[in-house]
């Protein structure tokens, strides 16, 4: 299972993914699911992947192999003048790898289905974020749904729905999704540390803060301290329920 998240703020983007993979209580693996692609000053592009571990390393490496070279027929990441048309290669790796996984592969139940976060900036162009889908198609962030989760989505989202601003620093988001995780890491365990965080400040074109927290973390040990003791305040600050009328 995975937990990835990203917002989008008024001073840019911020990515956050954890980096467990589950087949089973006894093969639990560590790997990376955040991906960027760099031309500081020009263009900035992060993915962010969910789901079959397979798929999204075929797509990640076929976008990868197609950006170094220049005369292959299907655009790249680091050609597309818009992230819109980013997204759409994305879009279009991704139907390409599961369609040939599954005509070519063995017989199996197994899902060859991704799906993933892209998010970036090109010089020039506000930074904007998307939503892929295993078939290919993706949607769009707005003001009404200013931030996109993948994976595990349903213990994080809560906190994130009530405390977003587009408004707040980049520190203060950094706060809310260290509490989506780890309420998310404490209600499932093929979730799990290290945590990959990354700031892109915008018409920077840049990652502008990149970090990797480990497992005992101070900060965030601090933070998942302090969450579970404010929420067991504020439940003894509730009135009390009777069965009298």
């Amino acid at each position: 299972m995975t937990y990835c998240v990203a917002m989008r703020l008024n001073q840019g983007l911020i990515f956050m993914s954890d980096t467990r993979t589950n087949a089973g209580v006894d093969n639990i693996s560590k790997f990376r699911k955040m991906f960027t692609w760099e031309v500081e000053g020009e263009r900035v592009i992060t993915i962010l992947t969910a789901g079959n571990l397979a798929t999204s390393q075929a797509v990640i490496s076929l976008l990868d192999e197609r950006t170094k070279a220049p005369k292959e027929r299907r655009p790249s990441l680091l050609e597309a003048p818009t992230m819109f048309q980013v997204a759409n290669i994305i879009g279009e790796t991704l139907k390409e790898v599961i369609k040939a996984q599954k005509m070519t592969g063995p017989e199996s139940e197994a899902d060859f289905g991704a799906t993933m976060i892209v998010g970036g900036q090109i010089n020039g162009i506000p930074p904007r974020l998307f939503l892929i889908y295993p078939e290919g198609n993706f949607i769009e962030s707005s003001d009404e749904t200013p931030f996109f989760q993948a994976g595990e989505t349903k213990y994080g989202r809560p906190i994130i729905l009530r405390a977003y601003d587009p408004n707040m620093s980049f520190e203060d988001a950094v706060k809310l999704l260290s509490v989506s995780f780890d309420s998310t890491l404490k209600a499932n365990l093929s979730v799990g540390m290290p945590l990959d965080l990354q700031v892109c400040e915008v018409d920077t074109c840049r990652v502008t803060h990149r970090q990797r927290i480990e497992e005992n973390d101070p900060y965030f040990t601090t933070v998942s301290r302090s969450w579970g003791d404010a929420l067991k305040l504020a439940f003894q600050s509730l009135p009390d329920f009777s069965f009298r009328n």
